[in-house]
């Protein structure tokens, strides 16, 4: 990433963030940027605020307090889809994927391109030949290998359900992209070709947030990491400082150097 991309504003920046329940507070004052073509992976233990976090800048939940700025411009999202539409896209766990629909209806689900002439238009027919020929050229230049476009989801690795969500968010015009947990309960095979489809995003200058446990997979695409506990930010650690003890010892609130 170029110190020219670092001087403009951000795609994403969370900007001093606090959320509370009642007398519960689940996130004090966070603050971070992720920048254009770069990895950020948020890191912590069980009830450390990554859930809360991410719900805030996906337009699930809004905060109590603090910002949270799309190139410079401060949102009020209040639905995951003004999140969306400000190009925030999230993959959670679940995929949100239709195991019975194939690769394109999936990519294309909730919108569809329909039939321009004045009949079928009328009719609201689907023009599936355009959804095909469009993914087919999107996943291309992903550099995705996947079977049949027909194929449907449930017949699909887990690996390839992962890239399916992760490329369905970046062919509509993404420019951060959230991870939540992208290599859970994948083989190893699977593990790195999701890795590398991620690291794939950074050549094309996709900001993204990866929100992981597995410290193998957040140090080998991270370029950033942030460390919260307790629902505050503790550490944020550039990859080249980073090793699996230090940043697991700043996750558990041992006592290292920061």
């Amino acid at each position: 990433m170029s110190d020219l991309n670092r001087a403009e504003s951000p795609p994403l920046e969370v900007r001093d963030v606090t959320k509370s329940y009642g007398a519960v507070t689940a996130l004090r004052g966070v603050s971070f940027k992720l920048h254009a073509g770069e990895v950020v992976a948020l890191v912590g233990d069980n009830g450390a605020g990554k859930s809360t976090l991410v719900k805030i800048i996906s337009g699930i939940l809004e905060p109590s307090s603090g910002s949270i700025l799309v190139d410079g411009v401060e949102q009020r999202h209040t639905t995951p889809a003004e999140a969306q539409d400000s190009g925030i896209q999230t993959v959670f766990q679940d995929l949100s994927l239709i195991p019975t629909l194939d690769i394109v209806e999936n990519i294309y689900l909730h919108r569809e391109l329909f039939h321009r002439d004045p009949i079928r238009s009328r009719l609201r027919w689907m023009d599936r030949k355009a959804m095909r020929r469009e993914a087919k050229r999107g996943l291309s230049d992903l550099g995705l290998q996947l079977p049949s476009l027909r194929t449907k989801v449930a017949a699909l690795s887990g690996g390839q359900r992962q890239s399916v969500a992760i490329a369905r968010a970046v062919l509509w015009g993404s420019k951060i992209v959230l991870l939540d947990e992208p290599t859970a309960a994948l083989g190893v095979q699977q593990t790195e070709a999701v890795l590398s489809f991620i690291e794939s995003l950074r050549e094309r200058g996709i900001a993204v947030l990866v929100v992981s446990h597995n410290m193998e997979d957040v140090l080998r695409v991270s370029d950033r990491i942030v460390v919260l506990r307790l629902g505050q930010k503790i550490a944020e650690v550039d990859r080249d400082e980073a090793s699996h003890d230090r940043i697991v010892k700043l996750v558990l609130g041992l006592d290292v150097d920061v």
